[in-house]
């Protein structure tokens, strides 16, 4: 019987391709069987090639050192790396560089800033303003007022008192009074901003509850975060930015925004005014729930 299964396994590793012999050699008995250096290079190869995509992290393109140089940017066309449109209406248009913005306002040590300068960038609706401190340089989203030479401060201290901030600086809700205009908000502590970047907007700090503070976000809607999130007071720059004209079809060519169909389409129920219900309060805080004990 061994003998049997001996001849049919070489016969299998002689007619079989490399990969089911070494199976096949395997399942009988313990035989050290060298693979074919083609086999092992192919192998290899799906190895390397697949190791830097298994990640965790879904920010592992992100991953460089911070610098404030301008960066170049590749045109993807709305096209994702294989090759098809994912996003139509996206091609062409002026070349962009992207500069890093550092919307973690306490990443260093507290202190204050000097702004050196503020400028347009092509990559989003607000103005950037160039700051310095200490012995580094950063990007950072520009207020509605802030000009070159200001000094902005950066604290994380909450105080028993409400402090009296300027526009530009940075300070957790906790220490600012009700109903302080802000900008640049997190949702949770050290995240760096996410709420509230877009040029010409403004949050109002409408209460604070048991460590906790209440946000109006401008489409009205409100949220709860910590009081330690911080927050920059003021409003974000370039007001006027929804009150530019186009003009003609050109300038949104330069802007990488490609035309739509002409043809005409018969608006639907989602076209017109409609009176909805402000949605439900949105809390980033989680508070422990409360066991009800059976006699309640």
């Amino acid at each position: 019987m061994a003998a049997a299964a001996l001849c049919r396994a070489l016969g299998a590793l002689v007619l079989s391709p490399p990969r089911a012999a070494i199976a096949a050699v395997a399942a009988t008995r313990p035989v050290a069987i060298a693979a074919p250096a083609g086999v092992l290079a192919a192998a290899g190869r799906w190895l390397s090639a697949s190791a830097a995509r298994c990640t965790t992290d879904p920010m592992w393109k992100c991953r460089v050192k911070y610098t404030v140089r301008p960066l170049g940017m590749r045109k993807t066309g709305g096209r994702d790396h294989t090759g098809r449109i994912r996003v139509r209406g996206i091609g062409g248009g002026h070349k962009r560089r992207y500069r890093m913005i550092d919307f973690q306002r306490l990443r260093y040590q507290e202190g204050t800033e000097k702004v050196v300068s503020v400028r347009y960038d092509p990559c989003r609706s607000a103005d950037i303003a160039l700051v310095a401190g200490s012995n580094r340089k950063r990007w950072i989203i520009a207020t509605e007022n802030m000009q070159p030479g200001d000094i902005i401060r950066n604290s994380a201290h909450i105080g028993r008192m409400a402090v009296s901030a300027n526009e530009g600086d940075a300070y957790p809700l906790g220490a600012l009074p009700v109903g302080t205009l802000i900008c640049n908000l997190e949702s949770h502590p050290g995240k760096g901003a996410q709420y509230i970047r877009a040029a010409g907007t403004c949050g109002v700090l409408l209460r604070k509850v048991n460590g906790t503070a209440i946000v109006q976000l401008p489409s009205k809607r409100q949220m709860q975060v910590l009081e330690t999130c911080v927050a920059t007071v003021g409003r974000v720059s370039n007001v006027d930015h929804n009150k530019r004209v186009i003009g003609k079809a050109g300038r949104n060519r330069w802007l990488g925004k490609r035309p739509h169909t002409g043809l005409w389409h018969r608006k639907g129920g989602w076209a017109g005014r409609k009176i909805r219900p402000l949605p439900p309060l949105k809390s980033y805080v989680h508070l422990p729930r409360v066991a009800a004990t059976p006699g309640q």
